[in-house]
């Protein structure tokens, strides 16, 4: 690592700061916070430039887990990188998973049946109730709150039992496809879901009745990390950052995709643009995200028996049955899984994910490879806004800063 000479004036006067032994304006110190502090989501480093407890300068370090996830989509190809999508932001892996597959769905020019479509919508509101539980979880636990990671792990691990009894895993599920899901929602998993339902909007309202008026995480929170829209859009961040800020932009309302224009739900806002704003934003979207989750197993109850995958043997693998019985499936199926093929052209599909805008940007040159797969993501977007939130700061705020932006590495590095 190159070492770095700081010199710095005081008072905006070109007198240069005395030496450390002056005891109130000593030479500015370097800390390093990660990339194995607990509190920094994953592996990432930050350089603090410190003025006693104050913060200068913040220099976000990432790359500590790239592995290179949009190359290897362009050297697997389209239908082998589905689980690689899993590995992004890894507490919502179905989320990525559509993410992915409206893009190629979107370049491949097919529509997915209304009932795959509902199911998707299912599976990606009760990945962003997991997402915002893993923020209020590990944010109130940074902060002191220790009782309040217990309460929304354990409102997680019911998600993951639906899940794993959906899906047959608790992470990284891979169960969407190009042209929809790759199973329906039999009747034991509605029941689990519609329990789930039932029971956490009154946790997270227990979660807010210990959280919001407490002195201590009001404090930590209020203040701290104050964005503008102004800043938001300068900085290129969405989702509950931006709406934290107070502006009532949301890509299932903007941009609707998987039938969102025929849901009824509501975009909470905040007014001060902190880090106790956006704490108070995604509790209301957890909730609006129950409401939808409602809706669309009302909806399902009404289409038992209808296709959750297009028919489409271009895109498409045949069911298992009929590729255990018949030649014609079976070389089918060895086309799709090792030569599938999408025309020519280019697509940019986004979701509105727990932490903003996720985009997949695909190229296609006609063969079984894309020529280029860059995903927009909007961990990284909120990374780059930390120095602009820390600076002139306590260092005491960088974890509710790091906390209240919410990203997870693996997204951020790809």
């Amino acid at each position: 690592m190159t070492s770095h000479v700081f010199e710095y004036t005081r008072g905006g006067n070109n007198e240069p700061v005395p030496d450390s032994d002056d005891p109130v304006h000593g030479k500015p110190m370097l800390v390093n916070m990660g990339p194995q502090h607990p509190a920094t989501h994953g592996v990432l480093r930050l350089v603090v430039e410190l003025d006693g407890e104050t913060m200068h300068s913040i220099d976000p370090d990432v790359g500590y887990l790239h592995r290179g996830k949009e190359k290897t989509c362009e050297s697997l190809g389209w239908h082998k990188f589905f689980p690689h999508t899993d590995r992004l932001d890894y507490v919502q892996p179905l989320m990525n998973n559509c993410g992915y597959a409206l893009a190629c769905e979107k370049l491949a020019g097919i529509t997915v049946p209304q009932r795959g479509q509902d199911v998707r919508v299912l599976l990606m509101e009760l990945s962003r109730v997991m997402a915002h539980l893993i923020y209020i979880g590990t944010t109130s636990i940074d902060l002191g709150a220790v009782t309040i990671f217990f309460y929304a792990f354990r409102m997680r691990e019911e998600i993951y039992t639906i899940l794993d009894a959906y899906s047959g895993h608790r992470m990284n599920n891979t169960y969407v496809r190009i042209g929809g899901v790759y199973a329906d929602v039999d009747d034991t998993v509605e029941a689990l879901i519609e329990k789930f339902l039932a029971e956490t909007p009154a946790r997270i309202d227990e979660i807010e009745k210990l959280l919001s008026a407490n002195r201590i995480w009001y404090d930590r929170n209020r203040g701290v990390g104050v964005l503008s829209v102004a800043d938001c859009k300068r900085w290129s961040l969405s989702g509950p950052n931006m709406r934290g800020s107070g502006l009532a932009f949301d890509l299932r309302k903007a941009q609707p995709y998987s039938g969102y224009e025929t849901y009824d739900f509501d975009i909470p806002v905040g007014t001060v643009g902190d880090a106790y704003d956006r704490y108070l934003v995604r509790m209301e979207e957890m909730r609006q995200s129950i409401r939808i989750c409602r809706q669309a197993i009302e909806r399902l109850k009404k289409t038992k028996g209808e296709d959750v995958l297009v028919e489409d043997r271009r895109y498409v693998l045949p069911p298992k049955g009929a590729v255990m019985s018949s030649m014609e499936e079976l070389i089918a199926q060895f086309k799709i899984v090792s030569d599938l093929r999408l025309p020519k052209g280019e697509a940019y599909h986004a979701v509105e994910s727990s932490k903003g805008e996720l985009g997949f940007y695909l190229v296609s040159d006609g063969t079984s490879r894309p020529v280029r797969c860059h995903i927009r993501a909007p961990g990284l977007m909120n990374v780059q806004a930390i120095p602009v939130l820390a600076k002139g700061r306590l260092l005491s705020d960088m974890v509710a800063i790091i906390g209240g932006l919410d990203f997870v590495m693996g997204e951020v590095d790809r």
